[in-house]
This record gives structure tokens, sequence and C-alpha cells, in this order.
């Protein structure tokens, strides 16, 4: 196969640009993968990581609010380390990828490029309404990630495009990850749910993971709690939420799956694990808004 190494992104975008068909390789933690047991042979690979913007984050505003615009190169790690605080979500999503090794090398760009179901970086992403930045030599646009998954491992994206960057809305409330496997560490996940509360807007936002051909949002839920939560006067009073809220959001997370038998685990256990994972996510971020200092901060398995 010919190997492609540009030195500056301008000659990335002409790469892809004269070579549709090229793999782009970033921390290669799924490519090598797929290369080495020979699911895939493709004929050319674009060697991105030469490219130093693609490895830099910084912080923007996009329509008035604040957000982070990270580059398509950015590791896990520093997704943990660096920015934790704004984008809690997204950096418990990624302590769960892979392991330290893994998490050094792979990018979220990768991830999102990728499209596979089980992304783990994605519920977070959606949870957050984050936009992806597309570009190639014809010019650069920006997409919601909604409209970025379309089917199995496809994306939007036009053959001569390259992922820039995402950009992601600075959390103003809490946030929350889980995510189930076949064991603790280093495995591709069975499910995963991440719900967000933005108090400033009044709103709640969600993504499930290896849960339906791709990654999705539960739109009912978000709907029902962000209504619940202002009828009763609960983001300018937080108390303790009925369990007749945290029963109806997991049941409407569970309708929005569309899950399928496969060697990780049944529909039927993935539809009942998501119903656990949004009741337990939603009352963790709900505990923590209230500013209980026993669950503010931390992280939490399922």
């Amino acid at each position: 196969m010919d190997f492609l190494r540009p030195a500056c992104w301008s000659e990335a975008l002409e790469a892809k640009a004269n070579h549709p068909d090229a793999t782009p390789v970033a921390g290669g933690t799924d490519v090598m993968v797929e290369l080495n047991f020979d699911h895939r042979r493709p004929e050319t690979l674009l060697d991105l990581t030469r490219i130093e913007q693609l490895r830099e984050w910084s912080r923007t505003e996009r329509d008035g609010v604040a957000s982070v615009r990270i580059g398509a190169g950015v590791p896990y790690s520093r997704l943990i380390d660096e920015l934790g605080t704004s984008l809690p979500g997204l950096a418990m999503a990624a302590r769960t990828v892979g392991s330290p090794q893994i998490r050094n090398r792979g990018t979220l760009g990768g991830n999102l490029a990728s499209a596979s179901p089980a992304g783990d970086g994605h519920p977070p992403l959606l949870a957050s309404n984050a936009e992806i930045e597309l570009e190639s030599v014809r010019g650069s646009r920006t997409i919601p990630i909604g409209e970025f998954f379309t089917g199995v491992k496809r994306t939007d994206m036009a053959p001569d495009e390259l992922v820039a960057a995402v950009h992601v809305p600075v959390s103003t409330g809490p946030q929350q990850f889980s995510k189930i496997g076949t064991r603790n560490a280093m495995v591709i996940a069975v499910c995963t749910f991440a719900v967000a509360l933005w108090p400033d807007r009044r709103g709640v936002g969600t993504g499930l993971g290896s849960a339906a051909p791709t990654p999705r949002p539960a739109t009912e839920a978000e709907a029902f709690l962000a209504a619940a939560l202002t009828d009763a006067d609960q983001w300018d009073d937080p108390r303790p939420l009925p369990d007749s809220i945290t029963e109806r959001f997991g049941e409407l997370v569970a309708h929005a799956a569309a899950p399928i038998d496969d060697v990780r685990g049944t529909a039927g256990y993935r539809t009942h694990a998501l119903r656990v994972l949004a009741r337990r996510t939603l009352s963790w971020a709900w505990d923590e808004y209230r500013g209980d200092t026993e669950f503010s901060g931390r992280q939490r398995c399922a």
C-alpha cells in the first residue's frame, strides 16, 4: 500500500483530494487493529501525526456560547488532564477508553472518523450538542454531531474531507457518563450513556452509545426531564427528584435505543441496562447540582 505523510495541514488536504480513498491515521488505535487482523487492506494510508495544529485546542465563543475547539489530533489523555473541568462528561468518557497507552495515542478525531456505534466519545458530545468541523481543499464546514453519523461506521463526510476539530460548549452544569462492558477496562462497550444538565438554558442533553446503528440522543427523554424540572421550579429550587421522574426518564432513554444481539450482549439486556444507566447518571448529576459534596466532582461507575 502507499503511505503518505504530509508535513502540514494544507498538504494533508491536497493529499486527501488526490487520494479520496486514503485512510487517515492519527493515533492508529483503530486502523492498526484492523490491519493486524486483516479486516481491512486500504490502498493508501494518510499519516496525520506530523500536523501540529491538529494537536492544539483553544477556548472560543460560538453564537455567544463559551466553547472549546479541540483539534482532531488531541489524544484522550490530554482531554482528561487539560479539559476535565470545562468538559467533564467528555473527560469521564475518555477515562474509560482502553489503557493508558491507548489514551496517549487515541484521538477524538479518529474516534469520530471511525464512526463506530460503540465509540466512547460520542455520547458526551451528543449530550453537549457538539459540532464537527470538516475541511477539504474546497473549504470548511461545521455540522451538528447529530447529523454527522449516517449509519454503521458511516458519516456525512465527503470523500475529500478530513475532520479538523470538534467544537464543544463548556459545561454550565453537572455531566455524567456511564459504560457497561464485559470487564472493567480495555473493552468495547456493551452500551454507554451520557447526560448533561444545562441550567443556563433550562435544558438537558443525552447520548446513547452501542445501542443503535449510530450514536444518538434520547430526545423524548430530554424534553420530558427539562419540562418536569421547569414545571416544578427545580432549576432555581433544586429538591430531590421523585422516583416517578427518574423512572420515566429511564423508560424514555430505553425507548430511544434500537439495539441488536451480538457477542457482547443481547438487545434485551442493552435495553434494560440503558434504563438503569439513565436513572443512575441522572441521580448522580442531580445530586451534584443540588450541591451534595458527596457526589460533587466524582465519577461514578455503573
